[in-house]
């Protein structure tokens, strides 16, 4: 799974500080269903842009007795332990910037829906935030008039990190 992190907060850099994390090295965390990778595709003063890619052992959770989990659940776990700091409102360097409210993006670049494509727009937009899906089309040839369930889904608001 990818999700990728963005804003325009002048200077954009700034979400490193809340973020905890430094641009300018990939940097790798052990997780108990396998490695969370965390990189900057994109890191100057007018656009800033966290990517967070998981690299989930299933061998290993079967192994362990743990069942494949949803993606989702794996995601979040994640982003619990690699950017919990953020997400509970801390920042050693920059406080000032846990209280302000800044531009973000947020996409998670493959969602599978087996249902109701418009299950993120419903569960998002109440709380502010813009909602964008985009279905990843299914190979014409093999799957004639089929909708794609693998979606990538959009966010954005203007909010608090935390």
């Amino acid at each position: 799974m990818l999700l990728t992190l963005s804003t325009t907060l002048s200077p954009a850099t700034d979400l490193g500080y809340l973020l905890h994390k430094n641009p300018a090295r990939v940097q790798t965390f052990s997780l108990a269903f396998g490695r969370a990778h965390v990189f900057y595709p994109q890191a100057t003063r007018s656009s800033f842009s966290a990517a967070l890619l998981l690299d989930i052992d299933s061998i290993e959770l079967v192994r362990g007795g743990q069942g494949i989990a949803p993606p989702g659940s794996l995601l979040s776990v994640a982003i619990a332990q690699v950017f919990g700091s953020a997400l509970g409102g801390r920042c050693k360097d920059r406080p000032e910037l846990v209280q302000q409210p800044i531009p973000l993006s947020c996409r998670v670049a493959a969602a599978s829906c087996r249902g109701d494509a418009d299950l993120p727009t419903r569960l998002f937009s109440p709380l502010g935030y813009h909602v964008g899906i985009t279905r990843w089309p299914l190979d014409e040839k093999l799957y004639p008039g089929e909708p794609s369930r693998v979606m990538a889904i959009d966010l954005r608001a203007t909010a608090r990190l935390s």
